[in-house]
């Protein structure tokens, strides 16, 4: 189910919704389709998972009204997970645009039914407790060339491991001492198939559960159980977890009683340029201090996009852009920002802002007078309406609309030349003014008032050049924070490269920037387009009305990718 109205765009056709439309059509399940999205709740998600939460419940959305989209918390390992987690995850897949419903989920809510199942197996001679060391178990468990070796306790009786495992769950043995294995194939060419492990004693407290339970059941035998315990008819993941499907399935066909029979299917993740997905990685950026949190604008993770100003709707199209494949890609950031500026160009309100301040003075302009000019609020949609912008004999424009030596196809101002402000008037710099330390800090300037309304000059040439400006008794102050990639490399953590250092030094800069005055009164998460600068978001959490803090969302262009090829 979808919290908007209205209904999805048909998405594209690929193998994953292949085989979906082959089961419908074959009146498999019943014609259900019935998906999951089942995160561990051991940190925030990334953009990564938003391509997860897009195909999955966009696949229950695409084929209602017989599909649903469950949300799942796989909490296996309590000693990594936290409610904080849960909460921040619910959040993120709302804001997304996706609702479970009655739906929610979690491994936890199965505990009892695993356990038995695990009773089962080893009723069936299909599993049994090992005491062998975490180390002898590496040892036992042999190499991608080479099979693995039986544990000595591989041929435990029945009525033996029955025992053991009964009394892990008593609480009798300490951590680590014994474990519970499938009893598979330790022969088999697929690793994950040699006796894997299915429960291990570890004695921590569980964010829902409390301490009733001291042993825990492995990810890999919970999360296929949990799927056919909810009727999951397809159960997708990424391509790391292909060489995990053969424990997927012979756990699913040998555990009787299941009401469900689902299908894992794998597709490639997403990966992104500039960018670590690792949820380890991640959580070192935000203990270690690289970032200011976990919704840190420069990180990846949804709850940073959020903040950053990024929409649903532009997320939704980027992963909709990269598509599904089978294929390990690397897909480029500006592509992700391309999403962004497509979905903010039609939203953003428009507004004046100069983020690196040169004052101009207009010399012939009368002292003392204020004109006010009605701009449209949103090109191409007059119900957005007008504003009133104050303008006056001193005013603020860009540093870079302004250079004292000009490089060929500089089309903005310079000494003798002319420009057009937009929105008013034409003018020409006749002077500039400099500090002691050679610092430019004034222009002065002449202007043409009969240059009005887009009129050409007289006798001149017509200039080139349009750029933005605000009053300068009228702007207000305003804390501006000018986001870059977090890191200098395309692949931060290829191969065994230390991503911390390709950290980009200049990934935020902080500035006070000069500011029409209308921008004073911003809400908390509203969205502008600076013209000529950029799109910038009204900090959520550190924004106020009267006090407004602006993050820039993206440029305009991808102006980051020219710094880089230049450096």
């Amino acid at each position: 189910m979808s919290a908007e109205t209205t209904p999805p765009a048909p998405a594209k056709s690929d193998f994953i919704r292949d085989i979906i439309a082959a089961d419908v059509a074959a009146n498999r399940h019943d014609g259900w389709v019935i998906t999951r999205f089942p995160p561990e709740p051991n940190g925030y998600l990334h953009v990564g998972h938003a391509k997860s939460i897009c195909l999955n419940f966009g696949l229950a959305q695409e084929n209602a009204p017989k599909a649903r989209c469950h949300l799942r918390f796989d909490d296996t390992n309590p000693a990594k997970e936290d409610t904080e987690y849960v909460d921040s995850i619910m959040e993120d897949v709302r804001w997304l645009g996706f609702d479970w419903g009655e739906h929610l989920h979690y491994a936890s809510d199965y505990f009892e039914q695993l356990y038995l199942f695990a009773e089962q197996l080893i009723n069936k001679g299909l599993a049994y407790v090992c005491d062998l060391t975490p180390e002898q178990m590496r040892e036992y468990r042999g190499t991608l060339t080479e099979p693995g070796k039986p544990s000595p306790w591989r041929d435990r009786t029945v009525e033996e491991n029955l025992d053991l495992f009964r009394r892990m769950r008593a609480g009798e043995f300490p951590d680590g001492l014994r474990i519970l294995r499938a009893k598979i194939d330790m022969a088999s060419p697929n690793i994950n198939m040699r006796d894997p492990a299915l429960y291990r004693i570890l004695r921590a407290h569980h964010h829902r559960t409390g301490d009733a339970w001291c042993i825990y059941p492995m990810y890999d035998y919970a999360h296929p159980l949990s799927d056919a315990l909810e009727s999951i008819t397809h159960s997708l993941c990424t391509l790391e977890f292909e060489h995990h499907r053969p424990l997927y399935e012979w756990l699913v066909n040998n555990v009787d009683g299941l009401p469900g029979q689902p299908m894992q299917r794998e597709f490639a993740r997403l990966n992104l340029t500039y960018t670590v997905m690792s949820k380890r990685k991640l959580l070192l950026l935000v203990k270690d201090g690289h970032v200011s949190g976990w919704d840190d604008p420069r990180m990846p993770t949804i709850s940073g996009m959020r903040r950053r100003g990024y929409t649903p709707a532009a997320i939704r199209d980027f992963c909709k852009l990269i598509g599904l494949t089978k294929f390990q890609s690397l897909n480029d950031f500006a592509l992700l920002e391309h999403s962004v500026r497509e979905d903010l160009n039609k939203t953003a309100l428009r507004a004046y802002g100069v983020i690196r301040p040169v004052k101009v003075v207009i010399e012939n302009y009368p002292e003392g007078q204020v004109e006010h000019m009605e701009v449209a609020n949103l090109p191409d949609a007059p119900e957005a309406g007008t504003r009133q912008v104050p303008l006056c004999r001193e005013l603020y424009i860009e540093e870079d609309d302004f250079m004292e030596t000009p490089a060929a196809g500089f089309h903005r101002l310079f000494p003798g030349g002319e420009v057009r402000l937009k929105f008013a008037f034409c003018i020409i710099c006749k002077e500039v003014i400099k500090d002691s330390d050679g610092h430019i800090i004034e222009l002065r300037c002449t202007y043409d008032d009969a240059t009005r309304h887009g009129k050409k000059p007289d006798g001149r040439t017509k200039p080139k050049g349009i750029i933005h400006w605000v009053s300068a008794p009228h702007a207000i102050d305003a804390e501006v924070r000018l986001y870059e990639r977090l890191f200098t490399e395309e692949q931060p953590d290829a191969g065994d490269a230390d991503f911390l250092q390709v950290l980009n030094p200049a990934s935020l800069t902080v500035t006070t920037a000069k500011l029409e005055p209308s921008l004073e009164q911003a809400k908390p998460g509203a969205h502008y387009q600076f013209e000529r600068v950029g799109y910038f978001f009204a900090d959520p959490v550190d924004s106020k009305p009267g006090t407004p803090v602006f993050n820039r969302t993206v440029g305009l262009k991808d102006a980051f990718a020219k710094q880089m090829a230049k450096a």
